[in-house]
């Protein structure tokens, strides 16, 4: 019998049930047939071969993470090109040479292993390092001498969302871990009850000091820090994906032999903000916070009185959004979003301005990267058609220097990135980028692919991708919607696109190709759209509520039930985002937009080329199962309908490269098949 569940008085069949069940031989069978029909189609397009080949050879060149200065040593990821995973190196000082520390391209032979965490030691002399396989959330920990390049005996298991805390001493560090998962649930079964825990160096897991539980709140999370004096840890207390924290401290003492087992204390204990802690000088606390400022501010709070009346305000908020800021260099810099492009400005730690960083354009900073006292920082810029380059800002000249610049086998300055805005449907103005040829006609010929994410607060910034290059020489335009729902004008715009009101994030995507229609750039016959997790939620509705409107669409790894989301791993945390069927008052809301349950039969969905991996433990692959059968059930079929599961990978994250070179040829040849032509008449 099919399965018919009820919400709230209303009957909701849901007859793809069984395809929840990843290791059923059921479930087996029907990916080994749906992987056997797409692959055999892929393998006959045209374009495929062509632009493997040529993304072989853009992904050939070396690219660097920003380095993690401790001690007198530098840490940093290399990749040399084609490796699958980044290497981790570390060199002695500015100009010293650097050597392998760790090759994660050595943990499995087809490079699904990767390294997920790298936490050095306050004094550089250790590092704590966290694996990961298939593309699984779980991470175990190991601790390498990096003198030597060998590893302790040292072995922590089921972590998630966690890295490692350092002592000040180094014999040591905190985290934070789950229960172990039962036999057959660890990547279905929900994760809840995370614990915070201190690992000595040389002492097995099991003896591990319980320093903080709520085992009344088995949804928060914890994380953990220690001051640069090693004197305080602090402990963030998050609740799923809701950007509102509190913060707790533990005296350690004596930094040279912290009392690890100190009693953790509430400094602020109430979930009404946001706050990022900075570090601090004694007793006194420098924050982020969106208290009273929802485009984030900076505070001083003293832990001795911590009363909100009593805090001193350092940097106040602006009209452009206050990304991410720490203390380098006897001042606060912070990273700005404004008009979802990077500024950097420094200020003193008594809130007096004292300039902005100059940046090569139009773009995005990652980073940056330091010790407080150094008299250097480190960060990277990026932009669409600039490669990622890591830069050294020195305080004293107040000049940044070039660190380690790639060299890509493309020319950049064929093409061009401008920036837009159009009118979503209440009005709301909407930014977008756009980049193509330089040249580029407005005569509605061109093909064009349009990416969006819109949720958890996470803005879209300029950034380089070697995989979009076949795409724009081929004389495609890449346009990228910055929506409500993400972070580009602070919790006000997050806020925009929560709950009740998701469906607005839908209609800015809307707007957006809509602008893109009607100002030339293209036409429905010939413009895709992809987008991945919430991102693949965003095209999975849009293309229900408007199929007239696309010609493709790839919706990846997306959150496409919106009924059973939060019944799997880590997808409860999101009920502090999209609100829970379990709810009546949100209930109508989520059946209303969600993907899965709005397919309708006989209807002429754009071509689709669903991706997910079955190892996929964030957004777990039932999501995309039910989709596509249910899309393949209803689907007119004048257009082609499929979907790609990809073996041994998980959400995204350390993801080989062999594995996106393959991925990316796969989707792009499909877009250019299912895309008009750009020489047809429309």
């Amino acid at each position: 019998m099919p399965q018919v569940d009820e919400y709230h008085g209303v009957t909701i069949a849901d007859p793809y049930r069984w395809l929840e069940d990843p290791d059923s031989p059921e479930t087996a069978e029907w990916v080994r047939e749906q992987n056997e029909v797409t692959f055999d189609y892929l393998r006959r397009l045209p374009d495929r071969e062509p632009l493997r080949r040529r993304l072989t050879e853009l992904l050939d060149y070396e690219r660097y993470s920003v380095p993690v200065p401790r001690g007198d040593r530098l840490f940093f990821l290399r990749n040399d090109g084609l490796q699958n995973q980044s290497p981790l190196y570390v060199q002695d000082g500015l100009d010293g040479t650097p050597r392998l520390l760790l090759d994660p391209n050595r943990f499995s032979h087809d490079g699904t292993a990767s390294l997920s965490v790298m936490v050095p030691s306050p004094d550089g002399r250790l590092v704590a390092y966290g694996t990961s396989t298939s593309g699984s959330d779980w991470t175990e920990l190991r601790v390498r001498d990096v003198a030597s390049g060998e590893d302790f005996a040292d072995h922590l298991r089921w972590i998630k969302f966690s890295d490692a805390a350092w002592t000040k001493d180094g014999g040591g560090f905190f985290y934070a871990r789950y229960p172990a998962p039962r036999e057959g649930e660890a990547l279905v079964g929900a994760n809840r009850d995370m614990k915070l825990y201190y690992h000595r160096l040389g002492t097995p897991q099991e003896a591990d000091l319980l320093v903080f539980e709520r085992p009344d709140r088995p949804e928060w999370g914890f994380g953990a820090a220690v001051t640069d004096d090693g004197r305080y840890l602090a402990v963030t207390i998050w609740q799923g994906t809701d950007t509102r924290t509190r913060v707790h401290l533990a005296d350690l003492r004596d930094a040279a032999a912290p009392d690890v087992g100190a009693a953790v204390h509430p400094l602020l204990d109430d979930f009404d903000a946001a706050y990022h802690l900075l570090g601090n000088d004694g007793p006194i606390f420098y924050f982020q916070t969106t208290r009273d400022a929802p485009r984030w501010r900076v505070v001083a709070i003293d832990s001795r009185r911590p009363a909100p009346a009593e805090w001193r305000e350092v940097v106040s908020e602006s009209n452009a959004v206050l990304q991410g800021s720490a203390l380098f260099g006897g001042s606060i810099v912070g990273s700005y979003l404004q008009d979802a492009h990077s500024v950097l400005r420094r200020f003193g730690l008594d809130g007096r301005p004292l300039g902005e960083i100059a940046l090569p354009g139009l773009g995005s900073v990652v980073g940056p990267s330091g010790e407080r006292d150094d008299p250097r920082m480190f960060y990277s810029f990026t932009s669409f058609l600039y490669p990622a380059t890591v830069f050294s800002f020195d305080f004293a000249s107040e000049q940044s220097s070039t660190f380690k610049a790639p060299r890509v086998d493309f020319d950049p300055l064929a093409y061009e990135t401008s920036q837009l805005f159009c009118r979503s449907k209440d009005g709301t103005r909407v930014p977008i980028f756009l980049t193509a040829m330089k040249g580029l006609a407005r005569d509605g010929r061109n093909r064009a692919l349009l990416y969006g994410y819109g949720g958890f607060n996470v803005p879209l910034t300029p950034a380089f991708s070697a995989t979009l290059i076949p795409w724009l020489e081929r004389g495609g335009l890449y346009a990228v919607a910055n929506l409500r729902g993400g972070g580009e004008y602070g919790e006000d715009w997050h806020q925009a696109g929560m709950f009740e009101k998701k469906q607005q994030v839908f209609d800015d995507f809307i707007a957006a190709a809509e602008h893109l229609i009607e100002e030339g750039y293209t036409t429905a016959s010939r413009l895709a759209i992809e987008g991945g997790s919430n991102g693949g939620l965003l095209v999975g509705a849009v293309m229900t509520q408007r199929p007239e409107l696309f010609g493709v669409a790839l919706p990846a790894v997306g959150v496409l039930d919106m009924l059973r989301y939060h019944k799997f791993t880590i997808g409860w945390a999101w009920v502090s985002e999209y609100g829970s069927a379990d709810d009546p008052a949100l209930f109508p809301a989520l059946l209303a937009y969600s993907p899965l349950h709005n397919l309708k039969p006989g209807i002429d969905y754009p071509a689709t080329l669903i991706t997910t991996a079955d190892h996929d433990d964030r957004v777990v692959p039932a999501h995309s199962f039910k989709f596509a059968a249910a899309l393949q059930a209803g689907t007119a079929w004048k257009r082609p309908a499929y979907i790609r599961i990809e073996t041994k990978a998980g959400h995204g994250a350390g993801k080989p490269v062999s594995k996106i070179i393959e991925e990316r040829a796969d989707v792009i040849a499909f877009t250019l098949a299912n895309l008009a032509s750009p020489v047809a008449e429309s």
